[in-house]
Order: C-alpha cells, then sequence, then structure tokens
C-alpha cells in the first residue's frame, strides 16, 4: 500500500484488512527480532511435537546402615519426558557433569529452551538423571564420600568468561555465554551467572566412587527402560564408557560432549596430574586380551602435540588392548572452539579408535559453530548444537 493512497475506515472488511496486515507486521518484526537475539538457537525447533507427559522414578539402591535404621543409598532419581508423538525407537537418557543436577538439560539461565525439550521435540522420549549422591539422589552422610564444590570464580573462569582469565589458548574464542554484552556479564552480580551459579550443588570427591555407584544405577535404568542412547557430559564422560561396558547389548549411542580425559593424566587448567588409570576410566573396564591391571595397559605419549596449541597424548603401545564391550557401538564426542576441552579431546577419541571403538571426533568450529565453551548447552546457540547431535543420530542410529 502507497503511503498516499486513503484508507477508507468505515467498512468493517476495511478495518479486517488493516488489522490483518497490522499483525502480520507486528509478527514479522518479532520473528526478527527473536531470530536476531538467537539466530542459531531457533532454527529447527518444531511446536508441533511437545512434552506430553512429565513424570519421574528412582532406579539401583539398597538398603544399609544399622538395620534397626536402615537408610536407601547408591539410588538414582529420573525424569521421564514423553513426546506427544514418538518418532525414535531408542530413548536418550542424559547424565550431567560435575556440579550438575538435571537441571543442566531443563533450560537455559536465561530462559531459553534446553537440550531436553529440543529432543523430545524432534521425538525422542527423555530420561535426565540426578547422579547418586547428588541432587535429588540423596547423600548419605557416613556412608558416602566427602563433597567436594566448585566455586563461582572458578566457574568464572572455566564457563562464563574464560576468554578473560585465558588459562588455555582457545579462550580468547569464547563469545556465546548468554546475555548482552557489558562490564558485568558472565560475572558474579549479573542476574544470569547468578542463575547459573545458583543451581550449582556439592558432588562426590572420589572420581572412582561417583563412577562405581553410576555404573551400577545406570545399569539398573537401562534393564529397566531397555535399549537406550546415552549422552554424557564433562565429569560424566566416563560414564558412558562404563555404562556401555556394563551394558553392551542395551547402549545404543554415545554422544560425549567434552568428555573427562584426557586419557591417563589432567592437563590444563587442572596440573599434570595422573587420572583415569584404566585409560577413559578411574575404574576396570573390559579390555581384550585381558587385565586385571590398569597397569598392564602400556603407554607412550607424543614427542609432539597435533598441533602447537594441544597437547601431547598418552595412547597404549601396539599391540593394543581392545575396549571389547564397546565395539559397534557408534560414539561422537563433541568438542567446542573455546573450552579447555579443545586442547586435548582429540586425545580422548585417538584412544577410543586405538581401542577399537567407532568414534567420529567432531570439532564445532570444523561444522561452522562458533565460540562456545564448555558449557554449551547452556549458551546462546545451544539449539543448533542440539540440532547437529540429532542430525549425527539420524544418520548412525536406526
Amino acid at each position: 500500500m502507497k503511503l498516499n493512497e486513503r484508507i477508507n475506515l468505515g467498512g468493517k472488511s476495511a478495518r479486517s484488512k488493516l488489522c490483518a496486515i497490522f499483525l502480520s507486521c507486528l509478527l514479522a518484526s518479532v520473528a526478527c527480532s527473536s531470530a536476531q537475539a538467537y539466530p542459531a538457537s531457533r532454527k529447527s525447533v518444531p511446536t508441533s511435537n511437545p512434552v506430553a507427559q512429565d513424570s519421574f522414578f528412582f532406579v539401583g539402591g539398597s538398603y544399609v546402615g544399622d538395620p534397626a535404621k536402615p537408610v536407601m543409598h547408591g539410588q538414582m532419581y529420573v525424569e521421564k519426558l514423553t513426546p506427544a508423538r514418538r518418532l525414535h525407537p531408542y530413548p536418550i537418557v542424559l547424565i550431567h557433569g560435575a556440579g550438575q543436577t538435571a537441571t543442566n538439560w531443563m533450560g537455559t539461565p536465561d530462559g531459553r529452551e534446553g537440550w531436553a525439550k529440543f529432543f523430545v521435540s524432534q521425538g525422542y522420549e527423555v530420561y535426565m538423571v540426578d547422579q547418586p549422591a547428588r541432587g535429588r539422589s540423596a547423600w548419605q552422610e557416613g556412608i558416602d564420600g566427602k563433597l567436594s564444590t566448585f566455586d563461582a570464580k572458578t566457574e568464572e573462569s572455566l564457563f562464563s568468561i574464560p576468554e578473560q582469565f585465558n588459562l588455555w589458548p582457545q579462550a580468547k574464542y569464547h563469545t556465546q555465554w548468554p546475555g548482552s554484552s557489558g562490564p558485568n556479564h558472565g560475572k558474579i552480580g549479573d542476574p544470569i551467572f547468578d542463575q547459573f551459579y545458583s543451581t550449582q550443588v556439592q558432588f562426590l570427591a572420589s572420581n572412582a566412587e561417583t563412577e562405581t555407584l553410576i555404573q551400577h544405577a545406570a545399569a539398573a535404568l537401562l534393564d529397566k527402560i531397555g535399549p537406550a542412547i546415552v549422552l554424557t557430559h564433562s565429569q560424566s564422560g566416563p560414564f558412558g564408557w562404563l555404562i556401555a561396558d556394563a551394558r553392551p547389548k542395551l547402549v545404543k549411542a554415545i554422544i560425549a560432549v567434552e568428555p573427562s580425559g584426557p586419557p591417563f593424566q589432567n592437563e590444563i587448567p587442572f596440573g599434570t596430574d595422573k587420572a583415569r588409570a584404566w585409560g577413559v576410566t578411574d575404574i576396570p573396564m573390559t579390555y581384550d586380551p585381558p587385565i586385571t591391571d590398569p597397569s598392564q595397559l602400556q603407554k607412550e605419549q607424543q614427542a609432539t602435540p597435533d598441533k602447537p596449541d594441544l597437547v601431547r597424548c598418552w595412547r597404549q603401545t601396539e599391540p593394543a588392548h581392545t575396549l571389547v564391550n564397546l565395539r559397534g557401538i557408534p560414539v561422537m564426542m563433541v568438542t567446542s572452539e573455546a573450552s579447555y576441552h579443545s586442547a586435548y579431546d582429540h586425545c580422548t577419541a585417538q584412544y577410543l579408535k586405538q581401542a577399537g571403538v567407532d568414534t567420529d571426533f567432531v570439532r564445532l568450529p570444523d561444522v561452522g559453530i562458533h565460540g562456545n565453551a564448555h558449557m554449551m548447552m547452556l549458551e546462546k546457540n545451544n539449539l543448533q548444537i542440539a540440532g547437529l547431535i540429532t542430525s549425527w543420530l539420524g544418520k548412525n542410529v536406526k
């Protein structure tokens, strides 16, 4: 309509047309502003497949302690989201990392949609857990081990504003923490950071204790629900290998989002202490030829790293022992551009491949996804990354 055209407001039809034009422009404006705010996160989210049912239950656990006053120990909280239309045969089990609970998957600290509902919208049944002795899975005093926690300044340096601390070479590439830019962005006192830090909880200090508890509880979960896709993040990365080792026929794929690593020792920014004596876990895994002690894994370190900003990887000396129970299970490892994991996750992927595990190692910048740090499921483009995962699942899990 030209500006110099006159509009007859006296007729009902004209008024209706004018209202329709106004409403159309308004909706287009809202859609445009939303796309500008989160251009990568809104791309492929259907609205026609919502959560039809949200329920919960517990698995694992046993009564322990004084027979006169027994308590439940080792149980795991599980929340189940059922889509209105289930489009895939295998559900996704989401397992959070250290200091976290299932809230990691439920939404972002600035109020956007989380991975759990995204996967439901794609037709997946979803199970979210709180690790045993964490969150809604009770920690029992005198039975469970010592607890640890992350302070807020540590979480700033690792997760929200690593680019301001520069503890590893790739930190400078971080751009995706949610919220508007400003002097307090991603820091204590910023409402979005404070909302994120409020979700953090204490966790068992012992990796071996945690891995033992989750292996038993997650095996009980798969025994109950049947075959599933296991998605891990960070500290829970070794859980994926251990769950598949315990229930190889029930794990249809593993999505390892920046899993704890690298093999055999820690790296930046946590020092270089020995860790994960069984290669990718702290407790026993099934190898072929069999081993009874991790010292039987003969290893060697690269003389030089693959690139100057990467660490030198530890590998098995050949012939390598294989992770026999993980053979045939497709694995996707996802690593962001700016996380501390970007310096060493390739070592974990190489170790798995050498051990006979079918592993796709995906660096997000290599597929055009830039600026993420370790907590990618909460960042501005979180749903773009979730879409990458479901695309991989569609090609590799039938």
